[in-house]
């Protein structure tokens, strides 16, 4: 037998012109069918992409020594990472693509940045120490949304576990820009005395450790920005804008603080009803 004689085999798929291969990922229909979808959304994806940029570009200013700049743009990561999964959900473009995009979106832009930031702008006068600080702070971000992803599902939406990495991101981001606003050529952190440059370590190591705690903060995901409201809430809204516009370096950087402040304070009023509730309530003493 020859090797002609051989049937022969099937034309394989034509393959793509580019050497990259098409994303193919399984899902549900309307009815709960198993699906395979080829390609990506669009829409979330471009956020997500900006968030990305965010991120990176406030890396480059960093090194670069603008600092100003680079703190700010964290901020406006934050505003385009909040977009992607609301307009995710609006649309029903969810994917299990778009999430794990996300995250590593989310670890440039919440972990990276602010890390390389505060280490260029103040943690490098600290040597080792700095460097050592500025590493907790990105390696607390990476376990913070690895956590958050295994969490899908199994925890309550009304609360994150650990502090949200982009609050732990305006905490330490909003400190640098809130310094740096405070004269017109700005404060470089080696400039400011070696307690407060100390002081700044110490609250970068807490905003990176509050990642992976196991406090509960609010996640406002119960809160329906589709229903109707009265009429009075946009007055207030149209005021927080005022209020934020009027010095939003040191109103985000205050916002920040308090709510990542409020998470230990609600723990720790947690524990003290609790131990007022088992005194009130001791438990029976033993006997015949």
């Amino acid at each position: 037998m020859t090797e002609h004689s051989q049937e022969p085999n099937k034309h394989p798929e034509p393959e793509s012109l580019l050497p990259i291969d098409e994303h193919v990922e399984e899902g549900q229909d309307a009815e709960g069918r198993k699906v395979r979808h080829r390609g990506i959304y669009l829409l979330p994806n471009l956020f997500t992409t900006a968030n990305l940029f965010a991120g990176f570009y406030s890396i480059i200013n960093a090194v670069n020594g603008n600092f100003y700049v680079a703190a700010a743009t964290v901020f406006v990561a934050m505003v385009l990472d909040s977009m992607d999964g609301r307009v995710a959900r609006l649309t029903n473009t969810q994917s299990a693509f778009g999430g794990e995009y996300d995250s590593l979106s989310d670890m440039v832009a919440f972990g990276l940045a602010p890390a390389i930031l505060a280490y260029q702008w103040a943690l490098l006068e600290l040597g080792n120490v700095g460097l050592t600080v500025a590493f907790i702070y990105a390696a607390c971000a990476a376990l913070r949304l690895a956590r958050f992803n295994t969490q899908i599902g199994k925890v309550d939406k009304k609360w994150f576990i650990g502090l949200a990495s982009p609050a732990a991101a305006g905490v330490v981001s909003g400190s640098v820009w809130a310094i740096w606003a405070l004269d017109e050529a700005g404060i470089r952190g080696t400039e400011l005395p070696f307690v407060l440059v100390m002081l700044f370590a110490l609250l970068v190591a807490l905003a990176g450790l509050l990642m992976v705690s196991n406090i509960k903060y609010y996640s406002f995901k119960d809160l329906d920005f589709k229903g109707r409201v009265p009429f009075f809430a946009i007055l207030v809204v149209v005021l927080v804008f005022a209020v934020v516009f009027s010095d939003p370096p040191r109103i985000l950087l205050l916002i920040f603080l308090a709510y990542a402040v409020s998470g230990p304070v609600q723990y720790l009023l947690q524990i003290r009803r609790r131990r007022r509730v088992s005194e009130s309530n001791p438990p029976p003493s033993g006997g015949e």
